[in-house]
């Protein structure tokens, strides 16, 4: 992969992960997040939502315009 792929995949990937756990947080354990009103609530939720779909299309773009490159020796 070259280095550009990687820091791109690596970069989709962190985001994918950030939002998982806040996803698992929200959905899981929305007592521990504090006193935050419903709607502040809601607004927590779009914003992972988005931000999983977003990081989700960014991988689907690497690989669909940034295809694997075999390493010439």
């Amino acid at each position: 992969m070259n280095s550009l792929k990687e820091m791109l995949v690596k970069s989709a990937e962190a985001d994918k992960a950030k939002a998982l756990l806040s996803l698992e947080l929200l959905n899981d354990r929305a007592v521990g997040i504090g006193d935050h009103s419903t709607e502040d609530f809601y607004k927590n939720a779009e914003e992972v939502i988005t931000m999983l779909a977003d990081a989700d299309d960014r991988l689907e773009a690497i690989e669909k315009y940034l295809p694997y490159e075999p390493k010439v020796i």
